[in-house]
């Protein structure tokens, strides 16, 4: 089993207490109007995978293969659409509204985004070097990175040396972070600890790959639901047939 994962946008970080009165600190995470826009078939695509928008956009600011696309599909266009491969049973609907009941508390689940953009930086804010001494004949060198090479052989700066350069903005993926609750009214996950990228930034969240997890709702909240009201319906119409 493999389930869809949500688009959320980054809050900010808080921290919440536990039944013991324990802080955690937790980064809150808003589901918004995450909604699946298409789904991807074996047949026509070679792949099964929901495909979710969020953050609805205005049609000027959207390009016209993503707006025929959505016209197509009967949805609205949206700022943000991300494809989550899913196995054939958590296929959801088109349409369908996500929400925050997709994930439940004490699960774990990771997540991906784009970490905050440092600019250019020098090797030891960039990759934590030492730095030269602070005195013994050092002038003017005491965050420099030394030398970058060997002697005649190979004569050159090696690919992949530690260097001065461009620090962040990057896709970051962070795993097993803990759910620590979630809240339904406003739509709302706090995963325990920290995640990448500022306020705002747009974070995918899916299950852990690395851990077993169990009694979580297949395809989503709301699916799982529905499917219990229709149970609970048939039940009570089997009892009033038995009764009469």
């Amino acid at each position: 089993m493999k389930r869809s994962g949500l688009i959320t946008t980054k809050i900010g970080m808080t921290r919440l207490y536990d039944d013991n009165g324990v802080a955690h600190g937790v980064t809150v995470l808003s589901v918004g109007d995450c909604a699946v826009i298409g789904n991807r078939s074996v047949e026509k695509h070679g792949y099964i995978a929901n495909v979710l928008g969020m953050r609805e956009a205005k049609a000027k600011h959207v390009a016209k293969p993503q707006m025929v696309a959505a016209q197509k599909a009967g949805v609205k266009p949206y700022r943000k659409v991300v494809e989550f491969r899913v196995s054939e049973d958590c296929i959801i609907p088109v349409g369908t509204q996500l929400s925050s009941g997709h994930f439940v508390a004490g699960q774990f689940v990771d997540v991906q985004a784009t970490s905050k953009g440092k600019g250019f930086q020098g090797a030891m804010k960039r990759h934590n070097f030492g730095g030269k001494e602070a005195t013994h004949g050092v002038l003017k060198a005491h965050r420099s990175i030394g030398g970058t090479g060997m002697r005649e052989w190979p004569g050159r700066v090696l690919k992949g040396k530690k260097m001065a350069g461009q620090m962040g903005n990057e896709t970051v993926s962070v795993q097993n972070l803990k759910v620590f609750g979630t809240d339904a009214t406003e739509n709302l996950i706090f995963v325990e600890g920290a995640v990448p990228g500022a306020n705002g930034t747009f974070v995918l969240i899916t299950d852990a790959v690395k851990k077993e997890q169990k009694d979580l709702p297949i395809p989503t909240m709301a699916a799982a639901q529905n499917a219990d009201a229709g149970t609970e319906q048939v039940t009570e119409t089997e009892t009033a047939a038995v009764a009469e």
